[in-house]
């Protein structure tokens, strides 16, 4: 994946969302095409995505719902492989502390701990399509493909002509 995500929909300044800001997003094919380029995958046939954004007790609340058809590659041979794609997602997003600019990013393994929103904008696409991406099989296999692992033998070892050397060097010390 390259760094940024297309963007489907313009960030949201925080003091635009009001009580509620709805989102339907419909890519284009060409901007299909961009996502498929970003998630490094084959295609992108079809994807649209329900997003909600509201204000929460703490800060906000970014739900949705996206679907669509992804083409990946077969791990195993290579072949495209369709897949359907249908995910709901729901996490809570809080304004980053003033004052606090540093390089370093802090990692949470709480699954539960809420994303945070800099620059005063909420990035809707970013965490619509970071929710694709992660709704994607990471190991996709055409139906019927099987790993036949390769007969072995003594010389496949890289090891194996290393092994010859050192008997022929003890041989010549006695």
């Amino acid at each position: 994946m390259s760094a940024e995500p297309p963007v489907l929909t313009e960030p949201v300044r925080l003091n635009q969302i009001g009580e509620k800001r709805s989102f339907s997003l419909k890519p284009d094919a060409e901007t299909r095409r961009a996502i498929a380029r970003w998630l490094g995958i084959l295609e992108l046939p079809a994807f649209e995505a329900e997003v909600q954004l509201v204000p929460a007790h703490t800060g906000w609340r970014l739900s949705g719902k996206l679907s669509g058809q992804a083409v990946q590659a077969c791990g195993l041979t290579l072949e495209p492989v369709e897949e359907t794609v249908r995910e709901s997602f729901d996490l809570n997003l809080v304004e980053a502390p003033e004052g606090e600019e540093t390089s370093e990013v802090e990692i949470t393994l709480d699954e539960n701990a809420p994303d945070l929103v800099t620059d005063g904008r909420i990035d809707v696409s970013r965490h619509v399509l970071e929710h694709l991406s992660l709704a994607l099989d990471p190991f996709p296999r055409k139906p019927g493909a099987v790993f036949e692992p390769p007969e072995e033998t003594a010389e496949i070892s890289p090891f194996a002509v290393l092994k010859d050397r050192v008997k022929s060097r003890d041989d010549d010390a006695g």
